[in-house]
């Protein structure tokens, strides 16, 4: 070593700085990576990416590889700088100072600015690395495995395994997450539809249901020329059939089939009858994600639900379930938000009693609870736990509400002053 000069030791250790920053920025690039991104280059024959991948499949023996090239040229930098400190201010003070200076010139020049910019561009660093570390994986696979082997005995006896890996597997509220923050990646439109699947799980029948007061069917035992005229001013394409009362529902008849038995001049009341389509049922509380596999399995359309008596509480649709995802895109008899909900004035809403508070939340961005009933009447008489009189005033979640119109035991009509709201908040005040 003394007949190396000290400009040549120099020189050495700076090329060990540089390997030192390169195994740190490539340890940092490696395990910044992101891991949905490197399966998609990977799927797309990306070298790079399936190099890194092959690497990760075994992370201990990635780490252990880096951090053996890390420390032997650390090690080795530090040798060298003490040799440099002696020959330039002697025994203490070159050792003292080799000590100090090359400790700030690795943490600033090997450790902080390479892993800094192997975290912002981890597919730069990572991709090029891939090749170096893979070499060197073969050459110094003995003495990678020795240390794996050494130190998996020791996480062993700590109760640990090395199988033991974290799945990088997104949960839901994860998922949810990452649509939202895409940016520009994804349309507004295509975000609000993705995170609308996520949410069909926490959605159930209940809250998209047609309720049973506002079914409309055909009674069967009515005069038959009172039941063609009720077929052909039909709103919809399937009618459910009845014997007096919506409880004794019989079936639907769709209308196809009563057209094509009219076009035959068959269309009577006992071909009506075995036209019957059978009904679906649904018991309450299926979430919807649930009920969309059933009906896609059941070859299904409609289906009535009933609670746990078995007593029909209203009837669901494909349509409906397809809507909470993409929007409302068929005719429906139900009112739209934007027709039970009226600007006044002076900048408060007149709402119907009867509005479904979901739909409401959605078209006025408002917070009032869906936790419990389903129409905003259900939830202000829940709330006074009485059937209110008009001009009363209530604050619900922090919406001051006003009842404005109470008739045949129900609240017809509710005004919401937004602008004196008091915040967002989720309990009942």
């Amino acid at each position: 070593m003394d007949n190396i000069s000290t400009e040549m030791l120099f020189i050495v250790l700076g090329i060990l700085i540089l390997i030192s920053a390169y195994f740190s920025g490539s340890e940092t690039g490696m395990m910044s990576l992101n891991r949905y991104r490197l399966r998609h280059l990977e799927k797309q024959k990306h070298k790079g990416a399936k190099r890194v991948s092959k690497l990760l499949q075994r992370p201990d023996r990635l780490i252990g590889l880096i951090l053996i090239g890390n420390n032997l040229v650390n090690i080795a930098a530090s040798a060298i700088a003490t040799i440099i400190g002696i020959r330039l201010l002697g025994d203490v003070y070159g050792v003292l100072a080799a000590t100090v200076i090359l400790t700030l010139v690795i943490l600033i020049c090997a450790e902080v600015t390479p892993k800094t910019l192997a975290a912002l561009y981890p597919e730069k660093i990572a991709f090029p690395s891939s090749l170096i570390l893979s070499l060197l994986l073969k050459v110094l696979f003995p003495l990678v495995v020795a240390v794996n082997w050494i130190t998996n005995g020791i996480l062993m006896l700590l109760g640990i395994s090395s199988e033991q890996r974290e799945q990088h597997s997104l949960s839901s509220e994860e998922l949810r997450t990452v649509v939202n923050e895409s940016g520009a990646l994804l349309h507004k439109r295509d975000q609000d539809m993705l995170v609308s699947i996520l949410d069909l799980e926490k959605v159930s029948v209940e809250d998209i249901m047609i309720p049973r007061s506002e079914l409309v069917g055909i009674d069967v035992n009515d005069d038959w020329k009172r039941i063609q005229k009720q077929l052909t001013q039909a709103n919809h394409t399937r009618v459910l059939l009845y014997r007096d009362s919506i409880d004794d529902v019989v079936g639907y008849i769709h209308a196809r089939d009563a057209l094509k038995m009219l076009s035959k001049s068959q269309f009577t009341k006992a071909t009506l009858l075995r036209a019957v389509r059978e009904l679906y049922f649904i018991p309450e509380g299926t979430p919807l994600n649930i009920q969309l596999l059933k009906f896609q399995h059941a070859k299904e359309r409609l289906g009535l639900v009933v609670d746990e008596y078995g007593d029909i509480q209203g009837l669901v649709t494909l349509e409906d379930i397809l809507e909470e995802i993409v929007g409302e895109f068929t005719t429906t008899m139900a009112p739209a938000p934007s027709d039970v909900v009226t600007l006044q004035p002076d900048g408060s809403y007149l709402v119907d009693g009867s509005a479904s508070i979901r739909d409401v939340n959605k078209e006025m961005s408002w917070q009032l609870p869906t936790d419990g009933p389903k129409t905003l009447n259900g939830l202000i008489v829940e709330y006074l736990e009485d059937i209110p009189q008009n001009n009363l005033s209530v604050r619900i979640a922090g919406y001051p509400v006003e009842i404005v119109d109470v008739s045949d035991n129900m609240i017809k009509t509710v005004r919401v002053m937004p602008e004196h709201f008091v915040g967002a908040q989720t309990d009942e005040e």
